[in-house]
């Protein structure tokens, strides 16, 4: 099993670890980006982890809760691709394409 990142998603890390280190916190945004690394590690074992993104109710769709985010990921037969890192009070929308 293989586990990537998409454009979309690496964008939303860049977005949140700028977010941090505007506040002066660059700390925090280097470890949030890495523990979010780390939770998408089990996915190369156990790629049905998580659950079911509600706004769509596709098994394929899952997402891991790193409060305050989700970290939305696509399952396949043979790779996991997590497409979205977004904040848990936002409604969550994907990009065509």
């Amino acid at each position: 099993m293989k586990v990537s990142f998409s454009e979309s998603a690496l964008d939303d890390l860049d977005q949140v670890k700028q977010y941090y280190s505007d506040l002066g916190s660059p700390k925090v945004a280097e470890d949030f980006v890495t523990e979010i690394f780390a939770r998408t590690e089990p996915l190369l074992d156990h790629p049905d982890i998580g659950r079911i993104v509600p706004e769509f109710n596709e098994e394929h769709i899952r997402e891991l809760i790193h409060p305050p985010y989700r970290v939305v990921f696509l399952r396949s037969k043979r790779s996991v691709t997590v497409i979205r890192v977004w904040r848990s009070e936002r409604v969550l929308t994907l990009e065509e394409g």
